[in-house]
């Protein structure tokens, strides 16, 4: 075979395979992608009030360490441990047999000073009517007068030092000096207490006031100079213009159920840590509060204020910038950078970059971009889960605002 019908043989194949593929119909677009179904909410529009988390440290208001006035040996223990006394209860009995010795001692002194007074008395109303006849000179009688002065001088020392003698036994009984719940007895019947002045004196037992309690926590500057600010601004009232509401939780407790208020603030932040020491006062009828537990408080910060709140599932970032997508009337995803706040209720506050009404994509923020069209199907905020005062869970919904 030739090269010329071979070569005449390839071009006519090629010719067809060209006829054929000029004669194929041309492929058609592909069908638009189906709008993304995402679920979108109305921001919730209502009156909040920033507050600011602290731990703190639970204190009784009233702390006692009781030790007794005198020294003696202890006789009697008149109290149960770990029981509520009152102010005044009798909880030591030391022996009073020497410190009645003293008493007695000290009464019969003064019976004796009021006999010699009663001498003298005598002597100078007599010395008195002799001066008159001359029958005794005037010297006598100044004598016998400053002998009857004396004497007066001493029945009043006598009887002071009565009133320290019989103070003293009745120290022999260590009383309650607050009320409040009473620690164990730390020396047992038999032993000899030492008086509070004798090197601090013996530790007999602590009492810890119960009702109200104390909480102290520490505030960190930035949130110092933020609510001094708001003061300066008219935006919040000071502490001593108001009572300043704080609340506190447990480590066990949901939510924050113990309100109280603030009655002391340090006047100096503490160079060391950067803080001021804050101090709480709660009430405490049923003892759920004890000196020692550690607690979380939470302090409002201003005067309640409109805001508009999501939730955070619907927050995203874009290169550390907080956003969120809207949909706008066209049904398309727009990206808005935004400024967020303090969480409320399970809802955190936008304080800048999101208006009223506006539709924000709560669910299927993976599937959606600016720019690409959605289908979106309007439902109810959603919140945290949070739990009511009885302990009972519920999922709270907040009503969307147009």
């Amino acid at each position: 075979m030739s090269y010329s019908s071979i070569f005449a043989g390839s071009a006519l194949v090629l010719g067809f395979c060209l006829g054929l593929m000029g004669c194929a119909r041309a492929p058609s677009e592909a069908p638009p992608a189906a709008p993304i179904p995402v679920t979108v909410s109305y921001p919730v529009e209502r009156y909040v009030t920033d507050h600011a988390d602290f731990t703190a440290r639970i204190a009784a208001v009233d702390s006692v360490e009781v030790r007794a006035h005198v020294w003696g040996y202890l006789d009697k223990v008149n109290f149960k441990e770990g029981a509520l006394v009152k102010k005044g209860d009798v909880l030591f009995e030391l022996d009073t047999r020497p410190y009645q010795a003293v008493l007695n001692q000290a009464k019969a002194k003064v019976a004796q000073d009021e006999a010699q007074l009663k001498y003298d008395e005598a002597e100078y109303k007599r010395n008195l009517g002799l001066v008159r006849s001359e029958a005794v000179s005037r010297s006598d009688l100044d004598r016998t007068a400053a002998a009857r002065d004396v004497d007066i001088a001493n029945i009043a020392a006598d009887k002071a030092v009565i009133a320290s003698r019989q103070l003293d036994l009745e120290y022999t009984k260590v009383i309650a000096p607050v009320s409040g719940r009473v620690s164990r007895y730390v020396v047992t019947v038999g032993n000899l207490i030492q008086s509070g002045d004798q090197n601090g004196g013996t530790l007999l037992t602590t009492i810890v006031s119960v009702d109200p309690m104390y909480a102290y926590f520490d505030v960190d500057e930035p949130t110092v100079q933020r609510v001094v600010k708001l003061i300066r601004e008219g935006r919040a009232d000071s502490a001593p213009d108001k009572e300043w509401p704080v609340a506190l939780g447990l480590g066990t407790e949901e939510g924050f159920p113990h309100q109280g208020t603030i009655n002391f603030v340090d006047n100096q932040v503490n160079p060391k840590t950067g803080t001021l020491r804050v101090r709480g006062v709660f009430p405490n009828k049923d003892e759920g509060l004890s000196p020692g537990y550690f607690a979380r408080v939470r302090v409002p910060i201003g005067r309640p204020h409109q805001a508009l709140l999501v939730s955070d599932r619907a927050l995203d970032t874009d290169q550390g910038q907080k956003i969120l997508y809207v949909v706008n009337d066209k049904s398309e995803v727009v990206s808005r950078p935004i400024r967020v706040g303090a969480q409320h209720d399970g809802l955190r506050a936008i304080e800048d970059g999101l208006k009223p009404g506006e539709r924000v994509i709560v669910t299927g923020l993976q599937q959606v971009r600016p720019g690409i069209i959605v289908d979106p199907k309007l439902v109810e905020m959603p919140t945290s889960e949070v739990r009511n005062p009885n302990g009972a869970a519920r999922l709270a919904k907040a009503a969307p605002s147009r």
